[in-house]
Formats: C-alpha cells, structure tokens, sequence
C-alpha cells in the first residue's frame, strides 16, 4: 500500500502501527521513551507496535503489550478511540489509539525503554514524535 501527499508527492508505503493508552487506577498515561539506536531515540511514546500481515490490530497490540511490558490485555478490555495519519519523509503512518485501564500483570519495561506513568495535563511536557502530538489533546479531554 503507498500513500501520495496533498501536493503530488511520490508515493511512500503506509506502515499501520497500532498504539495504547494506558491509563492506571490514577488516571495517569503510561508513556515509554524509544531507547537508544531506534528511530527517534530518546522520544516518549504510547505503548505498541507494529501490526504484522494478516495481524488484527487488537491482536498486534496484546502481543506487543506482552513484549514490551510483560502484561496480559483482554481484546474485550481495548476501547478503540482515536488515530493519527502522519506523513514522514520515508512513508505514511497509520496509527490506531486504544484506551486500555484493564490489565493483569506488572507493568516493566522488558526492552530497555523508560517508563513514566504521566497525568494527562502534563503529557504535552513530554517530547514525542510528530504523529503522537495531536493525540494529546483529546486524549486530556477524555480523561
């Protein structure tokens, strides 16, 4: 699949990534900080991963909540909310955002990434990447 921009610009591929919100007994959004040598180390993210051919959203997004954080998500407790489309030089990101407050397990970083559990009204203190920003708002709005 290749996306094409407002302005004619060459194709590029679609990369589908499908994120999470979760939110403790708090209130608060866990974001996780790209560790060094990924693309855009040292940024804070939503949890998540890319989603795999022939992979559902949903199910991407319990394995790599299982990978990256060693918890178990039921699909019955992922709340589709929003998404965010953003081009990149290199190619077009499609980006489901689920709410998440159920989950079992200890939440740990099990990749090397820094975790921080963040109040809504502080997430924008955060440095993140171009695509994540405009989920802030109405993710503050929401909880």
């Amino acid at each position: 699949m290749a996306a094409t921009g407002a302005e004619g610009s060459s194709p590029v591929p679609v990369v589908l990534v499908v994120a999470v919100a979760l939110v403790d007994g708090d209130g608060r959004v866990l974001l996780a900080q790209r560790p060094e040598g990924k693309a855009m180390a040292g940024l804070w993210e939503f949890p998540g991963g890319k989603v795999q051919p022939g992979e559902a959203p949903e199910a991407a997004l319990i394995r790599e909540l299982k990978e990256e954080l060693g918890i178990d998500v039921a699909e019955a407790c992922l709340a589709p909310f929003t998404f965010a489309s953003h081009r990149y030089e290199a190619f077009h990101l499609l980006m489901p955002l689920y709410v998440c407050r159920r989950w079992s397990g200890q939440v740990t970083a099990r990749e090397g990434q820094s975790l921080a559990w963040v109040r809504p009204r502080k997430l924008e203190q955060y440095a993140m990447p171009p695509a994540d920003k405009p989920l802030l708002a109405m993710l503050r709005d929401l909880l």
